[in-house]
């Protein structure tokens, strides 16, 4: 029929049934992923603590080795800047001998020049691992990575 307007019964029916029946709700489904991330957490929260404090242990062991191999390298180095000066000129010295004191100060002076930027990286952990800063922790991964690169470049073949 001109100018009347086609009927919405079946459109409205399948709205109707559609919005009428069972549905999950987003912030249900959100609410029970929460609830279960909180749930695995707690179930291994004494794993997680014991690894931080395991962590804490570990960059606190690092940081007393580093003071310990700085201290010990700053004395060689010292030693070594005197002693190599009057070895070098010595026929009666083997060239082996010179060439592992000359090494061996390289080492030390690497250890010196390294110390504030390793010394910066543990403490920065460190205090990310106490206060619970993943992102300080993060952050650092890559600066301890290269610590290690560093020293275990050191290390004799």
């Amino acid at each position: 029929m001109p100018g009347k307007l086609p009927t919405t019964s079946g459109v409205r029916g399948a709205v109707a049934s559609s919005s009428a029946g069972p549905y999950v709700k987003f912030s249900d489904k959100l609410t029970s992923s929460i609830t279960d991330i909180a749930k695995i957490i707690e179930q291994h929260k004494t794993m997680i603590d014991s690894i931080q404090e395991i962590a804490m242990e570990l960059t606190n062991s690092i940081g007393s080795l580093h003071t310990l191999t700085v201290k010990y390298a700053r004395i060689a180095n010292q030693i070594l800047d005197v002693l190599l000066p009057i070895v070098k000129p010595l026929p009666i010295i083997p060239a082996n001998v010179k060439q592992l004191l000359t090494n061996l100060e390289a080492i030390t002076q690497k250890i010196i020049d390294n110390e504030v930027a390793t010394t910066k990286t543990i403490t920065d952990v460190q205090a990310g691992l106490r206060t619970g800063d993943v992102n300080k922790i993060q952050g650092h991964a890559g600066k301890l990575q290269a610590v290690t690169k560093t020293l275990t470049a050191m290390l004799p073949k």
